[in-house]
């Protein structure tokens, strides 16, 4: 995460109660659930803080957590516990149906209609600059449009690396030669940056899927793959729901491949595609809900 670790380690394993407080702190904060088979990594992670802070005792770093002065320190606990994985055209069954709407999109944008899409939980990148490439592929003047992707995280270190835009050789897997001379430019040391083209359509935010949804308009498509995995059933179910308020109808929800929308019907969708699903026409639409109810378990 790019933290420069340096002070004092920290001595002895986390303590039991401090790894429950930590595990409490996750759920409330972020809708984490961290079973007890996950102290080591806990652990791990936990330490690169003490250890940027210059500390050595777990629970004066549970101290500081539950200061009233602890916010931020608590945002970096999250970022630490965050696994950020991301590849460009990630699932690509995905990106062949986006680039399959892609046409009524863009006409729609073509004739003064807003269009947009949100990539949630969008990590170092890679996704939403997947789906720009998709649409510009589709139309070259899309960015001329009223066509935005908002791209979000709950980490803010992760979100300055997707700002940045650079990937390196490994990182740019799944990127055609053709592509990568259409949109990214060489950077320093062999990196490839990515081109005006692409930024232009893309606005990063740090938002808590969790809490308030800042958003007053409705979304074309959705991309929230692999996050939903990590909450518990009922916070899951209170996401589905609010992920169809915030579509418009026959909009898409993409999920990640290990992620199900149960009894998808009764919830405003219906399955179009491998972990894909349409918000049904039929639904009853209301005002996007508040935050998750489980927030405070």
């Amino acid at each position: 995460m790019g933290d420069h670790f340096g002070g004092a380690a920290p001595t002895g394993e986390m303590p039991e109660d401090v790894f429950a407080a930590i595990s409490k702190l996750a759920h409330a904060e972020a809708g984490l659930m961290i079973p007890a088979s996950k102290h080591p990594l806990v652990q791990s992670r936990i330490s690169r803080r003490l250890r940027a802070l210059g500390m050595s005792d777990f629970h004066a770093y549970l101290g500081l957590l539950e200061s009233e002065t602890g916010g931020s320190e608590r945002r970096n606990m999250i970022s630490v516990l965050t696994t950020n994985v991301s590849a460009f055209f990630r699932e690509k069954h995905h990106f062949d149906t986006l680039s399959d709407m892609a046409p009524g999109l863009l006409d729609r944008a073509r004739s003064g209609e807003k269009v947009r899409i949100w990539s949630a939980g969008c990590s170092s990148g890679q996704e939403p600059f997947s789906i720009a490439m998709t649409l510009l592929e589709a139309d070259s003047r899309a960015g001329t449009h009223d066509l935005r992707i908002l791209a979000t995280d709950i980490d803010p270190t992760i979100l300055d690396v997707a700002r940045k835009g650079t990937f390196d050789e490994r990182q740019m897997a799944g990127v055609s030669s053709l592509l990568r001379a259409r949109y990214f430019n060489t950077a320093a040391g062999g990196a490839f940056g990515v081109s005006h083209a692409l930024r232009k359509l893309i606005s990063f935010r740090e938002l808590n899927l969790l809490g308030q949804w800042p958003m007053k308009g409705r979304f074309d498509a959705i991309f929230c793959r692999n996050v939903v995995i990590y909450f518990d059933e009922a916070t899951q179910a209170a996401l589905w729901s609010r992920f169809r308020d915030a579509l418009v109808d026959d909009g898409l929800l993409f999920v990640g491949h290990s992620e199900r929308v149960p009894n998808p019907s009764l919830l405003g969708f219906r399955p179009s595609g491998v972990t894909t699903f349409t918000a049904s026409a039929t639904a009853s639409i209301r005002p996007p809900r508040g935050p998750a109810q489980t927030r405070n378990a």
